[in-house]
Order: structure tokens, then sequence, then C-alpha cells
């Protein structure tokens, strides 16, 4: 019988990885009164953009209790009267991820207030993209701000909260990647400059000030949003591969399209945030709408068929 027991293959008996023997939760009532039978979302950005547009879709579905991680906490109550986010089922929480000291007292917040309830998604989604800058700006912990923003401290955040995803039932991280990212593509390969991480010689030599990119040439603020989201993506695939089997989160990151009208390009020139929504719309038929694009990040994080692991 143990030499037939032994020839199963492992994976046979994944579905028992969540067993686990009956416990006493003694927040269970309170987590039922906050909760009810909702799904918990973590999502970083939503006062702006994106972010914004897929808490309201995730909220109107009625099957999701959404916290917004946002730097600017009055920003995102004006938002969210203004847009009629149900505030039963949403809860902001300021985080500002330029510091990495926030990014951890964020989530120690949140795990005070979650108590024992599982997280069943985070979705990193806040970025910035400063691509008129000449120099480097530093974050408070001084590294080069674009990179800190954008990838860092989105990985700092996942690190802390993935023990409290594991006992949720369908546990997913969401990466928002980007085109641009990618050289096989004509906004990622076709326009200058480039993502390229070379040998990632700015990391291995510690990227603090001065040294401002992560393959340790000079500064291009175009690129640093580039490199950023080319690492965010990367670190899907390599989380998928070293912790899916694991823990049975699910890994993925995904691309909304490219929403020409969003705040993302606040610091373009005028004549770039007029005529670039206008090329998009009747040139390259690549525009997307913030609606729209939220509900593909809306989608990604509900749709059971979006639950794979390690894809993009």
């Amino acid at each position: 019988c143990l030499l037939i027991v032994l020839a199963v293959p492992c994976h046979t008996f994944q579905f028992m990885s969540k067993w686990k023997m009956p416990t006493h939760d003694p927040n269970r009532e309170l987590i039922e009164e906050k909760f009810g039978n909702k799904k918990l979302v973590v999502i970083t950005g939503t006062s702006s953009g994106l972010g914004r547009k897929a808490a309201l879709a995730l909220l109107r579905s009625g099957e999701y209790h959404v916290v917004g991680a946002v730097r600017d906490l009055d920003k995102m109550e004006a938002v969210a009267e203004i847009d009629g986010f149900n505030l039963e089922n949403f809860t902001p929480m300021q985080c500002e991820l330029n510091s990495f000291d926030s990014v951890r007292e964020f989530c120690r917040n949140l795990n005070e207030f979650r108590m024992s309830k599982p997280i069943d998604r985070l979705i990193c989604n806040a970025g910035v993209y400063q691509p008129t800058l000449d120099h480097a700006k530093w974050s408070i912990d001084n590294h080069e701000q674009t990179m800190q923003i954008n990838f860092l401290s989105h990985f700092l955040m996942i690190s802390e909260l993935m023990d409290g995803m594991i006992d949720s039932t369908d546990p997913r991280v969401i990466m928002v990647g980007s085109v641009t990212g990618n050289d096989n593509t004509v906004g990622g390969g076709g326009v200058y400059p480039i993502a390229d991480l070379h040998d990632l010689d700015g990391f291995k030599a510690g990227f603090k000030n001065p040294i401002s990119m992560a393959d340790g040439y000079g500064f291009i603020g175009a690129k640093a949003y580039k490199d950023s989201k080319l690492c965010l993506m990367m670190m899907a695939n390599f989380l998928h591969t070293k912790y899916h089997k694991l823990t049975g989160i699910s890994f993925s990151s995904m691309y909304p399209g490219c929403i020409a009208e969003s705040p993302l390009f606040r610091e373009k020139r005028q004549w770039f945030r007029t005529y670039f929504p206008i090329f998009m719309k009747f040139i390259t038929g690549g525009y997307v709408g913030e609606h729209e694009a939220g509900q593909r990040l809306f989608q990604v994080a509900h749709d059971p068929r979006c639950s794979k692991s390690g894809v993009y």
C-alpha cells in the first residue's frame, strides 16, 4: 500500500494543501459584521485614473470590500463622493509609496483592520510617469523615485501581505504592467528609449543616490518608467515560479490598453496631451478610455477565467 501511495504524483493531493484543523476564531463575529461574505481586495492608487475606475467596478459588483491604498486621503474622500462609492464596502488607507516606512505602516494597519480575514486580491496599480525630468528625483529612502513607487514599494507590499493571502480560496496578486515594457511591440520596441535592464548593474551597486537607473547608466525619465514596468512584469513571473505551488496564490500581470487621457500623462507637454489621444483614436486605433480600462482590470480580478498564474 505504501508503494502505491508513493507512486501517486504529488499534485494529486494538492487539493488538500489548505485543509486545516477546526479552530475557534474569536474575531469571527466581528469579521462577519464588517465584511459579510464579501471578498477583500487591496488596490493601490484608487484616487485617479485606472485604479479609480477599477475600484468603482469592484464595488458595483457587490462582491467585494475594497481597501484603497492612496497617498492623499482628502482627495480620495472627494473622489469617493463624486463617483458614489459605497462607503460601507470601501476603506481608504494612507500609503505613500515613496517611503518604505509608509508601506510597512499601511500593511500593519491593513492587518489590524482585516483581523483574520484573508486578502483575496492584491492589485499593484499605482504609478508615476515623469518623462520630462532631466535629472532623477529621490525617494525618502534615497532611491530613484519612479522605480521605488512603481516597483520596489509594490515588491515590499507583496512581501508583507503574502502570508495574509494564503487562506483565501482564490488569492490573486495582479501587477498592472505596460506595453512600453515589451520590446516586441510598437509601443515598447519602436519608441525610444527602450526598456532594457542590461545586467542590473544599478541594482547590484545598491541603487541609491547617485545611482538612478537599474542598468547603472545615466538617468532618462521615460526609460525609468519603462524599466519599472518591465521589473513589475518580470516579478509576476518570478513570484509565480517561486511561490505559486507553495502558497496557491496566482501571480499575473496585465496591460489595460493605452489610456491616452489618463492623469499618468499630466507631466507631458500640452501639445502631447492634446494630440496624443487623437493620434491613438484615429491613427492607431489603440485608444482606450478610463472606464473600459477599469473594466478590463476588474475582469482580471473577478473573472474565474483570469485566475491562471504566471501569465500576462
